[in-house]
């Protein structure tokens, strides 16, 4: 039997199961707090956007920009296409576990990104003069979470090859891609901070159980292949 070609990255990071648990309670409190309208949060939402709106409408050049990189290279659209060229990439490599979870992770992302915008009914910030527009309820931000979803899938996959020089250039892609797509929605006027907040949160919650799910099941096969009776030989 061929032994493992990788060290499963629940072993080397063992933060992600409390990456997952973390996420998903600030999450949790999050959506109650819109949800009870905490005025404090609201009120910091309402401070954050008035601030940075009037910038947007004086800054034609600057706000068209932004509209270039969170309508066009962070839309989720793009980012989706993304993770499936790598999905199939890895599946026509023979990892077709991983290839899987890439599009699984997505795709559950996607069910719960909408089930609670239904949930939560948030409007998106109002103005005269909207420098852009989105559909949907404005809680979470799909924007923000599915940059974090694909973004942290990305890490993973990277970091599953062991190889230093390709982690590094997907962990500073990534974090400056979710980054910037939470920035460019909350100056556009077309989410509050706490959505954008809220869809980091979610996508990391996601990614994170995911793979510390996947990998326990790769382990618990690993050591099944080994006994006697299962393929030692």
């Amino acid at each position: 039997m061929r032994p493992p070609t990788h060290t499963p990255p629940v072993d080397r990071f063992p933060l992600v199961r409390a990456v997952a648990v973390g996420c998903g309670a600030a999450a949790l409190a999050l959506l109650l707090l819109v949800a009870l309208a905490w005025a404090p949060l609201l009120a910091l939402d309402r401070a954050v956007v008035e601030e940075l709106h009037p910038t947007a409408v004086r800054r034609p050049v600057l706000t068209e920009g932004m509209r270039v990189l969170s309508d066009w290279v962070w839309d989720p659209l793009t980012l989706r296409i993304l993770l499936a060229v790598v999905a199939v990439a890895l599946w026509r490599a023979g990892e077709r576990g991983p290839a899987g979870l890439l599009v699984a992770v997505c795709a559950v992302a996607a069910v719960v990104q909408q089930g609670v915008k239904a949930l939560v009914g948030r409007e998106r910030p109002q103005w005269s003069d909207p420098v852009d527009s989105a559909e949907f309820a404005a809680f979470p931000s799909g924007h923000a979470m599915t940059a974090a979803v694909v973004c942290g899938l990305l890490w993973w996959v990277a970091a599953r090859t062991a190889r230093r020089t390709l982690v590094r250039p997907v962990v500073v892609a990534g974090a400056v891609s979710t980054a910037g797509v939470g920035l460019t929605r909350v100056y556009l006027g077309v989410h509050w901070p706490s959505d954008v907040l809220a869809g980091w949160l979610l996508g990391a919650c996601l990614v994170a159980a995911a793979v510390v799910a996947y990998e326990r099941w790769a382990a618990a096969r690993r050591r099944t292949a080994v006994l006697p009776g299962h393929g030692a030989r």
